[in-house]
């Protein structure tokens, strides 16, 4: 089942619940895939919905650390709910050990001058966009590169 039908079923079941939070939050979601696709000029791909609820994901998580700065709580809670709200949307993140081989063999393919946190990310990234969190990756890679040095 797509992305968009899934967060369409569950906004059934959250007016049901009369949960209005989590109905304002897939709606927004929903809204946020019909302007991606008038920008895109085409449906969207599942992959392209994906990036979208990541969108609205890292900008919750902006929001929240400038509402914490503004010493303003209530609404870094409401916009918390929200984020995990989208999270629960997105398919199971890849774990550390997960990243480790891809990491490894990106490093085992470049040639050492090129085996640097930018030259592994530029090799890394790409092979697993949207399967893991890219800080997550960045740790790794900084992990793999200090352990031959």
């Amino acid at each position: 089942m797509a992305l968009k039908d899934t967060i369409s079923a569950e906004v059934k079941e959250a007016m049901k619940a009369k949960d209005q939070v989590r109905l304002d939050t897939l709606r927004s979601a929903l809204s946020a895939f019909s302007y991606k696709k008038i920008e895109a000029g085409r449906e969207l791909q599942d992959a392209d919905q994906v990036d979208v609820v990541r969108k609205l994901i890292k900008q919750r998580t902006d929001s929240i650390a400038e509402y914490e700065k503004g010493n303003r709580p209530e609404l870094a809670a409401k916009e918390t709910r929200e984020r995990e709200i989208l999270a629960a949307l997105l398919p199971a993140q890849k774990g550390p050990e997960d990243i480790r081989p891809a990491v490894r063999a990106a490093i085992a393919g470049l040639a050492p001058e090129q085996r640097t946190q930018g030259g592994v990310m530029k090799v890394v990234m790409p092979a697993l966009k949207g399967e893991a969190d890219g800080g997550v990756i960045r740790e790794v890679v900084l992990e793999e590169l200090k352990s031959l040095s």
